[in-house]
């Protein structure tokens, strides 16, 4: 076979090894995914919130630092009626401490620190809000701050 020959071959194998499809891949193992929100939903299952324990380590140095999640609702700071028609589904959180007759709004997402509450019982009550702040769903924290010297 000539020298042209063997390299115009050499490039047809080459070729249609690079254009072949790439073999397939495994399916991906069962886990339970929200759809991606990227496009918008015709239904929603309801919103759900997570709400972890205080964080023991700093608690002991008297500082609450909460971790949360919500579920079917995406935690950003957008409000108004305009965003009730956002799909899939906005919202924020309300924070209120130890029954207070105020409280915070959060768009976040990222974890609540409180510090400066003293030594003993406490309750954060969080609240999973609509843009409108009607609240979807609502979870209540108890927790003891124990005694400690220093601060942060």
């Amino acid at each position: 076979m000539p020298a042209l020959g063997k390299f115009a071959l050499a490039a047809i194998l080459l070729t249609a090894a690079c254009s072949a499809p790439p073999p397939a891949a495994a399916p991906p193992a069962a886990v339970d995914w929200s759809p991606a929100p990227v496009v918008p939903l015709p239904s929603q299952p309801p919103p759900a919130l997570i709400v972890d324990a205080p964080l023991p380590d700093q608690l002991a140095m008297g500082l609450v630092v909460l971790r949360y999640r919500a579920e079917n609702l995406r935690i950003v700071p957008v409000y108004g009626p305009a965003a009730l028609d956002v799909s899939p589904r906005i919202g924020h959180i309300h924070v209120t401490v130890d029954d207070a007759a105020w409280h915070w709004a959060d768009g976040s997402g990222e974890p609540l620190i409180i510090q400066s509450l003293p030594a003993g019982p406490h309750k954060v009550w969080i609240g999973l809000a609509d843009p409108t702040h009607k609240i979807l769903a609502e979870k209540t924290v108890n927790f003891v701050v124990p005694v400690h010297s220093g601060h942060h």
